[in-house]
This record gives structure tokens, sequence and C-alpha cells, in this order.
């Protein structure tokens, strides 16, 4: 089974894209999904990440707010490995049992969507790097129509990452989203029908 990683900047439009793969019929895993459920009122992730930052990141009901937890770690640095280095190795476990279950059903090609595939060193357990670009004024306008935050914000939010032209000196496949939707859709449905091709000459 040949893996592909897929990232890009926040705000970059790396989602669209994975819709997009999903829709073509595409198997993905979403790292911020397993986050989110690792995360979850109960779960070990969720009761270190309380023991860490405290009640005054629970909701009512108990569990994380996320814009909150969010907000927290995106000013300040030390939060943020702090947080990447409890929830990190659950999400890295549930990726591997997944592309695993993957193998099993005989998928030729998958997907690992992950932010951090790079900053986390996951880009060297795939097969190929995907990286999706944008220009720095629509990544802001996004993260500000997304999060409703100001420019301020939204230039910090991309200040905490890797900055997205260094990520491109990882990638084997760079996406450029600077278009419409209906191009991207057009330029991800070809690099798939590449992808396949690509997989059916590695199992032969």
């Amino acid at each position: 089974m040949r893996v592909i990683g897929l990232t890009g900047g926040i705000g970059s439009g790396k989602s669209q894209v994975s819709a997009i793969l999903r829709e073509l019929g595409m198997p993905v895993i979403d790292a911020d999904a397993l986050t989110h459920s690792c995360q979850t009122r109960g779960q070990p992730v969720w009761a270190a990440i309380w023991q860490q930052f405290g009640w005054k990141i629970l909701g009512a009901n108990g569990e994380i707010l996320r814009r909150k937890l969010g907000y927290l770690v995106f000013h300040d640095e030390g939060a943020r490995k702090k947080l990447n280095q409890l929830v990190h190795p659950s999400v890295r476990a549930l990726m591997t049992q997944g592309l695993e279950v993957f193998r099993q059903q005989g998928q030729p090609l998958a997907v690992l969507d992950v932010p951090l595939l790079i900053e986390g060193g996951l880009h060297k357990m795939v097969d190929e790097v995907w990286v999706v670009y944008a220009d720095l004024p629509q990544q802001l306008s996004r993260i500000m129509e997304r999060d409703h935050v100001d420019i301020t914000e939204a230039e910090r939010r991309i200040g905490a990452q890797m900055p997205l032209a260094q990520k491109l000196h990882f990638a084997q496949v760079v996406i450029d989203n600077r278009g419409t939707l209906d191009e991207l859709k057009d330029v991800v449905t070809q690099l798939w029908q590449k992808a396949q091709n690509r997989a059916k000459q590695g199992d032969g």
C-alpha cells in the first residue's frame, strides 16, 4: 500500500484537499479527527491535558474548550510543546492502527492528513509528501474567517508553525490552492489518478 502524507500551512486549504480526496474514494486518516477523539471527556489524553492545564480549559460539561486551549497554546510555545507531547503519541498509534486496517483491506492507496506531518517527523513514514500551498494573504483571510480572529491573531497562528515555504522543500507534490475550488478539484483529481497509477506500478 502506498501512503501519501498530506500537509500544509494553517489556512492553506488542506482540509479542502482532504475532502476532495474522500469524495474520490481515497481512504483518509485525519489526524485532527483522531486528536478530537483522544481529547473527549474520560479519555487518558483528556485526563492528561486537564491535569496539565487545569479547570480553565474545561467547559461546564467537562469537555475541553478547544478554542480556549488553542488560544492558550498559540500564545505560549512551552504550553504548545507540552500539549504536543501529551497528544502526539496516542494520535500516532491510532494512525498506525488505521493504516494497518487499510492494508488488511487491500487498499492500494491511503492518505495521512496531518497538519504537523513534517514537524512531527511523520513524513518519514509515508511514501510521498503532498503540501498544499496558498499565498500569505489568502492564509490570513481564511484563518480570520474560520476562527473569527483579527489579523494579529491570525499572523500569530501562522508564525507558530513551520513556514509554509520551508515545508515545500519536503514535498514530492505541491498543490497550488490560490485559485477557485473548481480548479482545486481538477488538480486534486489529476493527482489522484496519477497516484493510482503509481500504486499499480508498485504492485507490479
